[in-house]
């Protein structure tokens, strides 16, 4: 299937499509580094639903994600700029993938925000996290990518979940950026519908992408958002995700339990 504005499915497209689709976002080496992405992904994303919600009049926006392999984080990305033109969706992802030879040229190229919050295994190679660390913090940089106009992309699980029915409580950012910016948030389920019902996930497993209308956020941006308000408007985000992803989400429950 051909790999354009106007589509609202996309399925595993030819290597001649993938080859030949305007990327115009891009100068030519990251043309050639996309595409030879695409060509991988192409085999583990078999379908890619409600794409006219990522087009790229409607950025800025906050797209959020369950996050079930560590896959997704290369995969993902690439086959949603690869519908965009080249036009980049700035995902925050974990440090410690930029040591793997290969992924740190790819996440460079990228732009990702790259967060520093978890330590690396073995422990000794967390003497290298200095050289990711900016003067901005990676809420920061997420800020000023939406208050510019760029989208980014988050995973709000925070990890690697292979839950194949529940969602892990998430992080707040995604909410409180999109409160404090005025962004939208853009829920997706990534569904794994070659794995039998009930089994974890494995890391290898096909993915398809479900994407949902923009939630636009209650009221106008605020310069600090509240934190029930940041409570309120994360339940909805992960409640999205939950529906599109085909899991259940109890953080509410679990934060009135607190």
């Amino acid at each position: 299937m051909a790999i354009g504005p106007g589509q609202q499915a996309w399925r595993v497209p030819r290597l001649s499509e993938i080859l030949g689709c305007a990327l115009p976002h891009l100068g030519l080496g990251d043309r050639l580094l996309l595409r030879a992405v695409a060509m991988l992904a192409r085999h583990k994303v078999l379908a890619v639903h409600g794409l006219q919600h990522i087009r790229t009049a409607g950025d800025p926006f906050i797209l959020a994600a369950n996050h079930s392999t560590r896959r997704e984080s290369l995969l993902v990305p690439a086959t949603l700029l690869l519908h965009r033109g080249g036009r980049r969706v700035h995902f925050l992802a974990d440090w410690s993938f930029r040591l793997i030879p290969g992924i740190g040229l790819i996440y460079a190229r990228a732009q990702v925000v790259t967060v520093l919050r978890k330590p690396a295994r073995p422990r000794i190679l967390n003497a290298l996290k200095v050289l990711y660390e900016r003067p901005q913090r990676p809420f920061e940089q997420a800020r000023a990518h939406l208050l510019a106009g760029r989208s980014i992309g988050i995973f709000p699980e925070g990890t690697v979940n292979r839950n194949p029915g529940r969602l892990l409580r998430g992080r707040r950012g995604a909410a409180r950026l999109s409160l404090e910016t005025g962004a939208p948030v853009v829920p997706m389920g990534i569904r794994f519908p070659t794995v039998p019902a009930g089994q974890p996930i494995p890391s290898d497993a096909a993915m398809e992408l479900h994407i949902g209308a923009p939630l636009v956020p209650p009221g106008p941006p605020l310069e600090q958002a509240p934190l029930p308000a940041v409570t309120d408007w994360h339940a909805a985000i992960m409640t999205a995700i939950a529906r599109h992803s085909g899991k259940i989400w109890n953080g509410a429950a679990e934060e009135a339990a607190l």
